[in-house]
């Protein structure tokens, strides 16, 4: 299948970050507040799983979340995560199927780490499943604002240009 047939037959949307996406899970028991760290604002799932799609040429926008999030390789190309720690570590997981070229099929992005993705081959694109635990809340989500995360990191400026959008 090729991307918009995945777009269609999944019934994907547009996400903030870029890309498409939906969530597919959403446990039905809840973590109370007082039982979460203290960066949470309220209760939380269990964890939560989305399909996200992200075609060639696109990127995700860098963004980091407060839960440790989950990458499963689906369909299409391998999709490279780039990451930049709290303490200004950069690295890149490449989630695909070919273990020769360094691909594995799943990888984890800890929270409060900068993220985002970009697919490896032209014309195509990668499709990924995502959890996450405790699970997902657009509050515990937040978008990169270039300026300010290349005063942060200013070693990453380029990196952070090519993955952020001007708001």
């Amino acid at each position: 299948m090729n991307a918009q047939e995945w777009i269609t037959a999944l019934a994907l949307s547009p996400h903030p970050e870029g890309g498409y996406f939906s969530e597919i899970y959403r446990a039905e028991g809840v973590v109370s507040q007082p039982n979460l760290p203290f960066r949470y604002s309220g209760g939380r799932a269990y964890s939560t799983a989305i399909y996200y799609l992200l075609r060639s040429g696109e990127f995700s926008s860098l963004h980091r979340l407060d839960s440790d999030e989950q990458w499963f390789h689906i369909d299409g190309s391998a999709l490279t995560i780039h990451s930049i720690a709290p303490d200004g570590a950069y690295t890149q997981q490449h989630i695909g199927k070919d273990l020769s070229k360094g691909q594995f099929p799943h990888a984890v992005v800890r929270h409060g780490a900068w993220f985002g993705g970009t697919v490896d081959d032209e014309d195509s694109f990668s499709l990924v499943g995502c959890v996450v635990a405790p699970g997902f809340d657009f509050d515990d989500f937040e978008l990169a604002n270039r300026e300010e995360l290349q005063k942060v990191f200013p070693r990453h400026a380029e990196l952070i240009t090519r993955l952020t959008r001007v708001r």
